[in-house]
C-alpha cells in the first residue's frame, strides 16, 4: 500500500478542488427534500469524463459523503428527511432540536464525520476480509437480513407491538403496489399507469413526516419557535460530552453501518434503521427513543455515513456495486479503462489507496463544509411561524414533485400526510411504516426467488450456517419485545 504516493496524488490541487466542489454540491442536494445523493452523483458523471480518474472519483465521494449528512438538516429543523438515509433519526432529531437546534446539528455533523472515517479505515484495511464474508450471502441470507432489519420496526414500537405490526403491514402494502418484481404482473395499480412503477418512497416519506407537523404548526397559537441558543464554546462542549457519553453506541453503529454497506443492495438507509433499532434495544432508556434521544441521533447518523464507505468494498474488490452511487462510480471507472476487482489493487495500487484516502479527506473536510451549512440553515428558525409554515409546505411540494416531475406524486404526498396525521394521533409509529416500505421489496424478492430455486422447499431458509444464525437473531428480535410487554403487565396496545 503506497500511502506516500497516494497522498501526493490526492493533494494535487486539481483533485482537492474536485472533492470540495463535490461536497458543496452535495450540501445543496442533500438539504433539498426530493433530491438524493444518487441523483447528484448522476448529474456530475459527465464532468468526471474530462477529469483524471482520482479527481472524478473524489468528486463523487465528496458529494455522496456530504449529501447523506446534509439530508439530516431539514430532518432536524423541519421534520422533513432530505434523503431516505435521514428518515431513521428524524423524530428524535426534530424533538431534540426544538430546544437546541445548533447543538443537534453539530452532534449530527461530528458523528457523521467520525462514522465515515471509521468506515473509511475499515474500507482501507479490511476491505478484502469484509468482501469475502459478504460474498457468502445468497438470496437466503439477504432474506433473513432484510427480515431482521424489518424486525427493528417492532423494536421501534416496543411500547405497542400490535401498533408496530399495523404500521409494518401498511408499509408492506405500500411497497407491494406496482409491477411484481419476480413474475412481472401489476398489483394494486387501480389501472393507473403512474402506479406501475410503485408508489414513490420519497413523496410518502415527506407526507408522513412533514404534513402532520405542518398541521400541528398551523393549529399552534405561538407565532415563532422557542429556541435556546448556546455559545460557540458551549455547543462544542455539549457535543463532545454527548459523544463521550454514548461512545459505545457510536462505535457499534459505525461498525454496523460499514458491514451493512458492504452488502450489495443494502445501503445507508437500511444501515441507519438497523443501527437505530440495535441502539434502542441496548439502551438504558429505550422509552426516550422517538422523543428526542441523543443516542438515537448518534446511532443512525454514524451508521449511514459509515455505510457510504462500506458500499465501496464490494465495488473495489469484486466489481459489484454496493448501492446506486457505487454503480455510477463503476461506470466512471470503466470509462477511464479501470476495471474494479483484485487486479485493480495489483495494477493500480496507488490509485486505489488514493480512493481510500479520499474518503478520509472527504469526511474531515465535511466538518468545515457542513458547519458552514449548519450556521446558514439555523437562521430559518428565526423566521416567524406564519412565514415559515408556507416555506415548509413549498419545500414539501417541490420535493415530492422533483422525484418524477409528477403532480401525481404531490397528491400521494398529501394523501399520506393525512394518513400520517391520524396515525400520529393513534400513536401508530410512522418510523415503522417507512422501514417496511424500504425493506418490503427486498424481503419479497429474496423470499420468492429462494423458494423458486429450492423448488418450494422451506428448509432452504435454515440450510446454511449464516442463514440459520440470522434466522435465530430475527426470531429473538421479533419475540423479545412481545415477551417484555407481557411481563410488564400486557400494556402492549
Amino acid at each position: 500500500m503506497n500511502l506516500l504516493g497516494a497522498l501526493q496524488l490526492l493533494l494535487n490541487p486539481y483533485v482537492l478542488l474536485a472533492l470540495i466542489a463535490g461536497e458543496v454540491l452535495g450540501l445543496f442536494i442533500g438539504a433539498m427534500p426530493g433530491l438524493t445523493a444518487t441523483m447528484g452523483a448522476a448529474l456530475i458523471v459527465p464532468f468526471t469524463y474530462f477529469m483524471d480518474p482520482l479527481a472524478g472519483i473524489a468528486m463523487i465521494v465528496g458529494l455522496s459523503t456530504v449529501a447523506i449528512f446534509a439530508g439530516d438538516i431539514p430532518a432536524v429543523l423541519l421534520r422533513i428527511p432530505g434523503t431516505p438515509a435521514s428518515a431513521a433519526q428524524t423524530l428524535d432529531a426534530y424533538q431534540l432540536s426544538r430546544k437546541h437546534p445548533l447543538s443537534t446539528l453539530v452532534i449530527d455533523l461530528v458523528c457523521s464525520s467520525m462514522g465515515g472515517i471509521i468506515g473509511a479505515l475499515l474500507l482501507m484495511f479490511l476491505s478484502s476480509l469484509l468482501a469475502e464474508f459478504a460474498s457468502n450471502f445468497s438470496t437466503v441470507e439477504y432474506f433473513w437480513l432484510a427480515l431482521w432489519g424489518l424486525s427493528m420496526a417492532i423494536v421501534i414500537a416496543a411500547e405497542s407491538p400490535i401498533k408496530g405490526t399495523i404500521a409494518v403491514a401498511l408499509g408492506f402494502l405500500i411497497s407491494s403496489v406496482g409491477i411484481d418484481p419476480v413474475y412481472g404482473y401489476p398489483r394494486f395499480t387501480l389501472h393507473r399507469t403512474e402506479l406501475l412503477n410503485g408508489i414513490s418512497f420519497i413523496p410518502v416519506m415527506i407526507g408522513l413526516f412533514a404534513i402532520p407537523e405542518l398541521i400541528k404548526q398551523i393549529s399552534a397559537s405561538s407565532k415563532s419557535f422557542t429556541i435556546n441558543t448556546l455559545s460557540e464554546t458551549g455547543v462544542f462542549n455539549f457535543v463532545l460530552k454527548q459523544v463521550r457519553k454514548f461512545k459505545r453506541v457510536f462505535i457499534t453503529s459505525a461498525l454496523i453501518g460499514t458491514f451493512i454497506g458492504a452488502l450489495p443492495g443494502a445501503g445507508a438507509d437500511i444501515a441507519a434503521w438497523v443501527a437505530y433499532g440495535v441502539g434502542k434495544r441496548t439502551s438504558k432508556n429505550p422509552e426516550m427513543y422517538g422523543k428526542g434521544a441523543v443516542e438515537g441521533v448518534i446511532a443512525s447518523t454514524s451508521a449511514n455515513n459509515a455505510a457510504i464507505s462500506g458500499s465501496w468494498i464490494p465495488l473495489l474488490v469484486f466489481g459489484i456495486p454496493g448501492d446506486s452511487i457505487t454503480a455510477i462510480a463503476l461506470g466512471t471507472l470503466l470509462t477511464h479503462g479501470l476495471r474494479p476487482g483484485p487486479t485493480l489493487f495489483e495494477k493500480y495500487g496507488t490509485l486505489t489507496t488514493g480512493i481510500f484516502l479520499a474518503f478520509i479527506f472527504a469526511n474531515l473536510m465535511m466538518l468545515l463544509v457542513g458547519y458552514v451549512g449548519i450556521r446558514l440553515s439555523t437562521n430559518i428558525l428565526k423566521v416567524p411561524r406564519n412565514i415559515l409554515v408556507p416555506i415548509i409546505a413549498t419545500f414539501s411540494v417541490v420535493g415530492a414533485y422533483a422525484v418524477n416531475n409528477s403532480i401525481f406524486d404531490v397528491w400521494i404526498m398529501f394523501i399520506f400526510g393525512i394518513i400520517g396525521y391520524f396515525m400520529e394521533r393513534a400513536r401508530i409509529p410512522l418510523s415503522s411504516v417507512v422501514l417496511a416500505i424500504i425493506l418490503g421489496p427486498m424481503v419479497e424478492f429474496n423470499f420468492i426467488t429462494t423458494l423458486i430455486k429450492a423448488n418450494n422447499d422451506p428448509l432452504i431458509f435454515i440450510s446454511r450456517p449464516i442463514a440459520l444464525g440470522l434466522a435465530i437473531l430475527t426470531l429473538v428480535t421479533w419475540t423479545l419485545p412481545i415477551l417484555m410487554s407481557k411481563l410488564k403487565g400486557g400494556r402492549g396496545v
